[in-house]
């Protein structure tokens, strides 16, 4: 007799159209989320307010209702759509240009606010999606498309850290870094990510979930590599761990 142990989750469509480059790790963050989706029970009344970058497509993988949101506004339409349907749960899924750049003061001033509402952001260091020009969580040293020197703190200043931004903010509840390099962080990833979902349908403010990437066609990198260099490069930059959780004080 045959045991099932592995299925597609319910919460990504069928047949849907894989845009993202070969070797990234979107595809891992987003099965992750689906996972979770499911195991809450909350696939039904699920809606994600998708941002301008790699996740711009993400109605064609989650099967549940997607927003389109402007460049950098994915939390201020989340915002709407949660203040208007407050039994719906409502996640954002951005990247960190898209967060932490044109999008920084709608993210920080929701998490102020602290709406209720569940924000995934990818940071993977660079744009991926318009030809790997620099944002705001390049490393300094690292060269992209408009650093073709490698970033320089004199010019364009130092890696920016969200997580730790929206932790000074009161409104955030649970803030988080995670990676996707090894099986054991993707696992850690996971809890996080359905801690942070449990805390928005408790009600209790804004939970943030900040997960390393890779870029491999834009760091010109195979996957292994680019995960090796997460784990040399970006962790003493970006370490992980559960930076914020105020969810036991305010139950």
């Amino acid at each position: 007799m045959e045991t099932l142990v592995f299925k597609k989750p319910e919460s990504i469509k069928d047949n849907y159209n894989y845009s993202f480059c070969p070797g990234c790790d979107h595809g891992v963050a987003i099965r992750l989320i689906a996972e979770v989706l499911d195991e809450l029970k909350v696939r039904e009344k699920t809606i994600a307010a998708a941002s301008v970058g790699c996740s711009v497509f993400l109605n064609h993988y989650f099967n549940v209702d997607v927003a389109e949101s402007p460049h950098g506004r994915a939390l201020a339409v989340a915002t709407g759509i949660k203040r208007s349907k407050p039994d719906k749960v409502v996640f954002t899924y951005q990247g960190d240009g898209d967060l932490g750049s044109i999008g920084l003061g709608e993210s920080l001033h929701a998490a102020s606010r602290g709406e209720k509402i569940t924000t995934i952001c990818i940071n993977n260091t660079t744009y991926g999606m318009t030809g790997g020009q620099a944002g705001p969580t390049t490393l300094l040293g690292q060269v992209t498309t408009t650093t073709p020197k490698g970033r320089k703190s004199e010019l364009t200043g130092f890696p920016l850290k969200i997580a730790e931004m929206m932790t000074n903010c009161e409104g955030a509840v649970y803030v988080a870094r995670v990676s996707l390099d090894s099986p054991a962080q993707i696992m850690k990833a996971k809890k996080a990510i359905k801690k942070a979902f449990e805390i928005q349908i408790s009600g209790l403010g804004l939970s943030f979930v900040e997960i390393l990437s890779i870029c491999p066609t834009n760091w010109h990198m195979t996957p292994k590599d680019a995960h090796e260099r997460v784990r040399k490069e970006m962790y003493p930059i970006f370490p992980l761990g559960i930076l914020k959780d105020n969810s036991k004080e305010l139950k």
